[in-house]
């Protein structure tokens, strides 16, 4: 059987469609077997195929993980922007005989994973405050202002 030289099998993947950059072809690799060992970790002690779904939440993880709030930045910069870009890089390494596939997979295992801000961007986003208790707060603030304004102006001062 022959040995796959993975960085000569990305060569070829890149000549015949260059959307995808090289890194997030390795991400991708690397990213199969944090998922792996994250089900391990689970419980699931079977060696078995991972799903799309699975795939996908592995990814959002392990992006997370090494980038932090840079996650969506360098994902972009890799030409990812959507859960469907996972699929084209996982299927064009199934074609190039990197990974294997199951007749029941497919690029729509990958549709409807997760908006990419709702993934990495909202993580990092300061907790929004209730505007009801802002506004409130705001409209007391006022309304001591108001009041100090008018005891000054009864007492003459200004």
């Amino acid at each position: 059987m022959e040995k796959i030289n993975f960085g000569e099998r990305i060569e070829e993947i890149i000549k015949a469609d260059s959307r995808y950059d090289r890194d997030a072809y390795q991400f991708v690799r690397e990213g199969l077997d944090y998922t792996l060992k994250s089900l391990k970790k689970q419980g699931d002690k079977s060696h078995r195929h991972v799903s799309g779904q699975e795939l996908l939440e592995g990814l959002r993880q392990f992006s997370l993980q090494q980038y932090g709030p840079m996650a969506k930045t360098v994902l972009n910069y890799w030409g990812v922007s959507q859960c469907e870009d996972f699929a084209e890089i996982v299927f064009n390494m199934v074609d190039r005989g990197i990974l294997g596939k199951t007749e029941q997979d497919s690029r729509e295992d990958f549709k409807g994973g997760y908006d990419f801000d709702e993934a990495f961007v909202k993580p990092y986003l300061p907790p929004v405050r209730s505007s009801h208790r802002r506004s409130s707060a705001s409209a007391s603030q006022r309304s001591d202002r108001r009041a100090t304004d008018q005891e000054k102006l009864s007492s003459g001062q200004n």
